[in-house]
């Protein structure tokens, strides 16, 4: 026998008073006021789960699992500093079984064998009161949110004990037959909650997820758990549960991805739109176009398309707007002072909520002609298939329900498709070729940048390949996001086709699509990846996304597979930054993009270049990165700004003697 047990023996001869508060049948022990155990029972030795020997000498809270050492220790603390009686519900391990549930208290005695002063701890008998055990669960779990109830295996009975009052409600009779509440289950969980019982173990189970019809209330959505809990040192065991009710949580879920279906979809409409006017060929496919998708992709009642033909009007309608009601337009004036010929001749869209907006605006055109569909239960769009510089072709004419107000991003995506089909129809109208279409298409896809930046300089540049009659997917664009912070995206579509240009097109489209609702570089990417994929895209593409906070130049960026940015700076000097981010867009599904932050110092430029630029015959990439690079530093070094800097950067191109299309986009902090 080892010093400890031998002292342990001794003390136990000579403590007779100390001997009356350990021989009791339920765990019991004595501890120094600072928490180290004097002498303990058997029973709290085995509760314990170590023998008495093991136990001598060492702090009471090491004994207790971690999720109870803090509870054990401030009990014996406060029973020891305030000489108070002090009760807790503690959990003890239950290496034989289950935990083991009990309420114990600490009071401070004194040392029969000296002065000084003990900490007496024991288990109360709670027989009597087991519910004053399930307290601390009831408070946990409604501070959880969730319900709690216990099960009795001999009784079959279950116990609703509380809890979050919204998901108790759901059980109204506090004690319930297992018989009852499975009947409120439905047929396919049922089987699933026997198990769950059955199977109750000491750890706690998985979440269990069952449908459950309350009364007087539709189905519930639940999430059930397990754990079997002896109640008391020699108490009975139970199975205990708790109840989530994920109703609310499931309906947001659905609602959430009904919401991102509707996006994907309207994506897709809109890309298909963009891909079908730059593809049309004949003023028939045109019309054809724009008259079978216009109202399905602005959610519209219906759509007519005018197209100016020798200063008058050719009108064609879908079969939202009977030919009868437009019949009037037909033929009309492009000088007549009504809506629609207003619009063509100024380049103007025009929005008229109700008839009697219509009269007020146009008092000189409010009976002829008589827009039959312009009633007072209806609103109209005018959008004037424009080409930038040159007179409007015609103009499309949607129909809304009364009420109706155009946000400004549909405003915006109606404007951009009206140039599209505008570019598409001149160009039709002149007899170009299909590649000189698709040419011209995406030159004007190629958006205008904001202009008076506060505190940035964007330019931008691009140059068809070399021989001009070839076709890339080379794209650029930058806009300013609803907080202020400037998005900016440079990217390459896969191929030198009429394709590539309608990739490149689909790819640009949906990435300001989403970047309207998305704040960050990577989760733009990776929505726009996975809805590519979805598409089933024909097309790869690759792509650098920054956003820049004007104020403080912050700068977070994310790349798809695209070349490094180049950082320039006012001493001549420049870098390589590798962003991180991830594969090509439309290659890899379930991609998670990554992405950085960085700052932009005043006087600095970010580079961002497609590899035609780069890359050539003649040329490594990594050479031409840095060419590029010191170009653009000695650009700034001279005092050159965004648009000069633009300019001298598109020079490295005759260097490496190139074959690809090239885009060029400059941004300095002034």
């Amino acid at each position: 026998m080892d010093e400890r047990a031998v002292l342990f023996c001794a003390r136990e001869s000579q403590m007779y008073a100390s001997d009356d508060l350990l021989r009791r049948a339920e765990p019991a022990a004595l501890l120094t006021l600072d928490g180290a155990i004097r002498s303990l029972n058997a029973a709290m030795a085995t509760a314990l789960g170590r023998s008495a020997e093991e136990c001598l000498g060492r702090d009471f809270g090491d004994m207790w699992p971690a999720n109870q050492k803090t509870s054990a220790e401030s009990l014996v603390t406060h029973a020891a500093r305030t000489k108070t009686v002090a009760m807790r519900v503690l959990d003890f391990p239950g290496r034989a079984g289950a935990p083991v549930t009990s309420l114990i208290e600490a009071r401070t005695v004194e040392d029969p064998t000296g002065d000084e002063q003990l900490v007496w701890v024991h288990e109360l008998d709670a027989r009597n009161d087991l519910a004053s055990l399930l307290i601390p669960f009831r408070m946990a779990t409604t501070a959880a949110n969730l319900g709690l109830w216990m099960y009795s295996p001999q009784g079959r009975l279950l116990e609703w004990l509380g809890g979050a009052p919204a998901v108790a409600a759901l059980f109204p009779d506090p004690t319930t037959s297992l018989t009852s509440v499975i009947s409120a289950v439905h047929p396919d969980d049922r089987e699933a909650l026997r198990q769950l019982l059955r199977s109750a173990s000491a750890q706690q189970s998985p979440w269990v997820r069952l449908l459950y019809l309350p009364r007087h209330e539709g189905w519930h959505q639940l999430a059930a758990q397990t754990r079997r809990i002896q109640l008391g040192y020699d108490g009975p065991e139970r199975v205990f549960g708790v109840v989530r009710d994920d109703t609310k949580q499931e309906k947001r879920k659905r609602k959430a991805q009904a919401a991102l279906t509707a996006e994907r979809q309207r994506a897709k409409d809109i890309a298909d739109f963009s891909s079908a006017l730059i593809t049309a060929a004949t003023e028939q496919e045109l019309q054809q176009v724009a008259l079978t998708r216009l109202a399905a992709t602005f959610g519209a009642t219906g759509a007519l398309l005018a197209l100016v033909d020798e200063g008058r009007l050719r009108v064609s309608t879908d079969a939202g707007i009977a030919m009868w009601e437009v019949t009037a337009l037909h033929g009309l004036p492009l000088n007549h002072p009504s809506a629609l010929p207003e619009a063509i001749r100024t380049g103007k869209p025009q929005f008229i909520a109700d008839r009697k907006d219509y009269i007020h605006r146009w008092p000189d055109g409010a009976e002829f002609p008589r827009l039959g569909r312009l009633g007072s239960d209806y609103a109209v769009s005018i959008t004037p298939l424009s080409e930038r510089g040159n007179q409007p072709l015609g103009a499309w004419l949607v129909t809304y329900g009364s009420g109706y107000r155009p946000s400004l991003d549909k405003q915006t995506l109606m404007g951009t498709l009206a140039d599209l089909a505008g570019q598409a129809l001149r160009r039709i109208r002149l007899q170009q070729a299909r590649v000189e279409l698709a040419t011209a298409v995406q030159k004007t896809m190629l958006p205008t940048l904001p202009e008076h930046l506060a505190g940035l300089e964007v330019a931008a540049r691009y140059r068809p390949s070399r021989d001009g009659l070839d076709i890339g997917g080379d794209w650029y664009d930058a806009f300013v996001m609803p907080d202020g912070a400037v998005a900016l995206e440079i990217g390459d579509a896969q191929g030198h086709d009429v394709d590539a240009a309608v990739a490149m097109g689909q790819v640009r489209a949906s990435m300001r699509t989403i970047a309207a609702h998305e704040t960050d570089p990577a989760t733009v990417l990776t929505r726009t990846n996975e809805l590519l994929v979805t598409m089933e895209a024909a097309r790869f593409a690759s792509c650098t996304m920054l956003h820049i906070d004007p104020v403080d130049g912050q700068v977070t960026g994310a790349s798809a597979g695209h070349v490094p940015v180049l950082c320039a700076r006012k001493d001549g000097s420049h870098s390589i930054r590798e962003l991180p981010g991830g594969p090509v867009l439309g290659i890899v599904p379930g991609t998670e993009y990554r992405e950085e932050t960085f700052t932009l110092d005043k006087d600095a430029a970010l580079v961002m270049v497609t590899d035609g630029l780069v890359e050539g015959p003649g040329l490594t990439l990594d050479a031409g990165l840095e060419r590029a690079g010191a170009l653009a530093g000695a650009a700034l070094h001279d005092g050159l700004n965004a648009e000069q800097t633009a300019d001298r950067v598109l020079d490295a191109a005759v260097a490496v003697d190139h074959l690809d299309d090239v885009a060029v986009l400059v941004i300095r902090r002034a």
